[in-house]
């Protein structure tokens, strides 16, 4: 920790709270059609910015039209991939009220991420009126139809201009809205996964349990494997002893076996997800039996030529849910069930229910943006 105390101090602003000006733009853009939005085509009038430099911390908050940067040619992260991001909803309940679901556990998680990738660490607080004041100046970007939302990506990178691996002097962070369908073109069907035994996600003391770039772009060759074999996303081994079952794609996976709800262990290169969180509390609150621990990948086949593999379904923010239908290893399916089961289907119409207002929220996780 001592490595990066000069980048997390000068963290705060001078007041409680943020005075974030307000730049507005000459044009409103035409809105799309909220029956066909896919995922990620479409961004909203607006965006939040926040610039920090090394010192004087966090300054200039601002709500600006929506549009392309500058950035000089040797900018840090252009060359070293320091940026975080996050990513949340907002949803439009039946009364009009807007919704957040769990900000306060994205802003934590990107203080985590902040912190392994040396970077500023901003205060929840300060991420939550950012975003909430974006959404609130979009408010009629809030799709209201069903399975719609607005999606939120904070995100913070290095732009100082500089060649050399080192932290940067100069930060920015920033906030950009889409309103969004369904995560992928299946919905809530379930969908094909292609295990993969050579390529490696992340290993403990890396940075799998932090949410920035790099560990994505290194997925996109095993992505590009499996969609050549006709196949949606790949279910990661650990990066050790290509072993024990870890992530599918972007999202945490779980997987029922007997009356037995398991998934991986947070032990430094699994996310720790904010829907993975909810749904274990879900789990455990109807009753049912939760285990966070290794499983091997010989254990789920035996599992399931055995029958007793029931259900196995991803879990994250862009999708929520979304039901494997088809696992494949080594060339050999070992597992199909063309159906949603009866504990995915729960769990989707829980957490949503909850996320739009239709249900109690018991677990006091909603923020109303007022």
């Amino acid at each position: 920790m001592l490595l990066f105390r000069g980048i997390i101090k000068n963290n705060k602003f001078r007041g409680e709270i943020m005075e974030i000006r307000f730049e507005e733009r000459k044009d409103l853009k035409k809105k799309p059609d909220m029956n066909n939005l896919g995922f990620g085509k479409y961004y909203t009038d607006y965006m939040f910015m926040l610039d920090w430099y090394s010192d004087k911390g966090f300054t200039d908050p601002r709500i600006i039209p929506y549009g392309p940067i500058e950035f000089d040619p040797a900018s840090l992260v252009l060359h070293y991939a320091q940026e975080t991001f996050e990513g949340l909803k907002a949803y439009k309940t039946k009364d009009g009220r807007i919704l957040l679901f769990r900000p306060d556990m994205n802003a934590k998680r990107f203080q985590k991420s902040n912190e392994r990738l040396c970077m500023p660490v901003l205060p929840v607080d300060d991420f939550i009126q950012a975003v909430a004041e974006l959404v609130k100046k979009e408010e009629a970007w809030i799709p209201t139809l069903e399975n719609t939302s607005l999606y939120i990506r904070p995100f913070m990178f290095a732009y100082q201009p500089k060649l050399g691996v080192h932290a940067a002097d100069h930060y920015k962070f920033m906030i950009i809205l889409s309103p969004v369908g369904s995560y992928y073109k299946e919905g809530l069907k379930p969908v094909k996964i292609y295990v993969e035994d050579e390529l490696v996600r992340a290993v403990k003391g890396g940075t799998g349990f932090a949410k920035c770039g790099g560990n994505y772009a290194s997925s996109i060759l095993a992505q590009m494997k499996a969609e050549e074999m006709g196949y949606s996303q790949v279910l990661w081994l650990d990066g050790v002893e290509h072993k024990y079952v870890e992530e599918v794609g972007t999202m945490n996976v779980m997987f029922v076996i007997d009356d037995t709800i398991i998934t991986a262990p947070l032990e430094g290169s699994v996310l720790p997800g904010v829907t993975r969180d909810s749904m274990i509390q879900v789990l455990k609150d109807k009753g049912y039996k939760v285990e966070e621990r290794k499983l091997s990948i010989d254990e789920l086949i035996k599992a399931s030529k055995e029958g007793r593999l029931k259900e196995a379904f991803g879990t994250g923010t862009a999708a929520v849910i979304s039901p494997i239908g088809t696992l494949m290893y080594k060339g050999e399916v070992f597992f199909e069930n063309n159906n949603i089961g009866e504990i995915s289907q729960m769990l989707y119409d829980t957490l949503t229910g909850i996320q739009t207002g239709k249900l109690e929220d018991k677990f006091g996780w909603t923020y109303e943006v007022k």
